[in-house]
């Protein structure tokens, strides 16, 4: 509930006036004791309050997506075990869970941005978690999404082959693990903003997502960005803000 709706009900004598006070003071936050809601989070950045269940007890998180979907909000959860799945869908049986994507969402109405589609474009098949991350984020945040999977560099005719859906994006995501090429590679192809999201696939020497992430960094294509190892989610956020420009 917004300012104006407490001003208004009060107004309109839906509310007393210790009422409407106590209102205007908890605005913008649900105090839970061990999480504190951002209930202003939208209006004040333009991306919602979001739930990300690693670290958290199933409890936790299920308290917390309940407390969201009964005050109106819309409830995205980000790397979510089956059992906290399991757990949100108790409170909210039309949430839905994606298992490769590791996520629960659940929109009050749905919403969608009319001004171009991201393209999630991802090197290989073990990427595919952290691009499902993306897509579902960028979903749920009001985008229309195009998914590219498989067409990394050891086979790059492929990518050529969807070379088109992809310049046609307003914005691109390239997830890549092993040595992260790939965003160079779009990024000398297209005129659109690019972001890198390196993943940790690979052998011994890609330590875990760092050889993909310094050599993203490092890439000598203009107009890439790059965001945090494994991190589909913040590549989505991004991406959504600039689609919204």
């Amino acid at each position: 509930m917004t300012l104006t709706d407490i001003f208004e009900k009060y107004k309109q004598g839906e509310l007393d006036l210790p009422e409407a006070l106590q209102m205007v003071s908890n605005h913008g936050t649900f105090e839970m004791g061990f999480a504190t809601i951002d209930t202003d989070r939208l209006h004040r950045t333009g991306m919602p309050e979001m739930i990300y269940a690693a670290g958290k007890t199933t409890e936790q998180v299920r308290q917390i997506a309940e407390r969201m979907y009964q005050n109106g909000m819309d409830v995205l959860a980000s790397r979510v075990s089956p059992e906290m799945s399991k757990a949100i869908k108790e409170v909210i049986p039309l949430a839905v869970y994606n298992e490769l994507a590791r996520t629960v969402s659940f929109r009050h109405q749905k919403i969608q941005n009319t001004k171009g589609y991201i393209a999630v474009v991802a090197a290989g098949t073990s990427d595919m978690p952290v691009a499902e991350e993306a897509a579902e984020t960028a979903r749920f945040l009001g985008n229309e999404v195009k998914t590219i999977y498989d067409v990394g560099v050891a086979g790059i005719h492929r990518l050529f082959h969807k070379i088109d859906i992809i310049r046609g994006a307003r914005v691109i995501i390239v997830v890549a693990g092993m040595e992260g090429a790939l965003g160079s590679v779009i990024g000398g192809l297209v005129d659109k903003p690019v972001i890198g999201v390196p993943t940790s696939v690979g052998y011994g020497a890609n330590f875990k997502g760092l050889s993909a992430l310094l050599s993203m960094l490092n890439s000598c294509a203009n107009g890439i960005s790059i965001v945090n190892i494994d991190n589909g989610f913040g590549a989505a956020c991004q991406a959504s803000l600039i689609n919204k420009l």
